[in-house]
């Protein structure tokens, strides 16, 4: 039985939450990222968002392999979205803090460790986030030995997405959720709404994560460019709706949107025209 099961207490008061739906072929990857960390976490979370009879056989023999008191299983009873999916998980969350992973992707083994002791570091902030690398092949840079880190504001948060969703560790006394039932944009308007609220958010400039696959356009719902630009669009109704951002700035920021849809319909073009 691996360490993750021994029963020993966690090196760090995290729970990590992986939302997977038929995620058969990549959740032991993940998990193992999860199981082989410098730092172990309190529990792992898996929310299996109504997937097939693969991914729960899958769920099953993982839960053999690490102990069911240590990756629990959240089941839900029809397919919600990853927002929906990750919000179960937080719900059922014991650790102080909690990080959240992709099914598809995985972690640096010192993850945990690193971004653990950052939050102890820096009560204020209510989140941090890091760098990831994307692809199978891009090397990982070797950690500094202190990582330094920037502030994330609410201006950052209005133009870009500025980390990805494996990068979040969160306090589990945050307040704010993920929107429940979306399915595009979910972790950007996650990151609007904790900005807008008055909570400090940080990213720590180092590569903790692996993506597997590119940033859009190779597959999963970050394939599905128009609706992800509808749920950009709609973010930003929301924030105008909230009375965070002008008529002017809002409409600034609905051109900017689209100018970055059609690039990124364009590179996906010729990225399927490169031999």
């Amino acid at each position: 039985m691996s360490t993750a099961s021994s029963g020993a207490s966690a090196d760090v008061p995290v729970s990590v939450v992986i939302p997977c739906f038929q995620a058969h072929a990549t959740l032991p990857r993940a998990v193992a990222s999860v199981a082989q960390q410098s730092a172990r976490p309190r529990e792992l979370i898996v929310v299996d968002d109504a997937s097939g009879e693969d991914t729960a056989a899958v769920l099953r023999d993982l839960q053999r392999r690490y102990g069911e008191d240590w990756l629990r299983v959240v089941r839900l009873e029809r397919n919600q979205g990853p927002a929906s999916a990750r919000n179960a998980g937080w719900q059922a969350a014991r650790g102080e803090y909690v990080a959240f992973l992709d099914a598809d992707d995985s972690w640096l083994p010192a993850k945990l460790e690193r971004q653990h002791a950052f939050m102890q570091a820096y009560p204020e902030f209510a989140l941090s986030g890091h760098r990831a690398v994307y692809g199978d092949s891009a090397p990982m840079q070797a950690a500094p030995a202190a990582p330094a880190f920037s502030e994330i504001s609410r201006r950052s948060v209005l133009l870009s997405n500025p980390m990805v969703t494996p990068s979040f560790m969160v306090r589990r006394a945050v307040p704010q959720r993920f929107h429940d039932q979306s399915r595009h944009m979910e972790d950007h308007r996650f990151l609007q709404d904790l900005a807008y609220s008055g909570a400090r958010i940080a990213r720590l400039e180092e590569p903790l994560a692996r993506i597997h696959k590119a940033a859009f356009g190779a597959g999963g719902l970050s394939a599905e460019l128009w609706p992800m630009e509808r749920a950009d669009l709609d973010n930003y109704r929301a924030l105008r709706r909230a009375g965070h951002v002008g008529v002017f700035p809002y409409a600034f920021l609905v051109c900017y949107s689209l100018a970055k849809y059609v690039r990124r319909c364009a590179l996906v073009t010729l990225r399927s025209k490169a031999p």
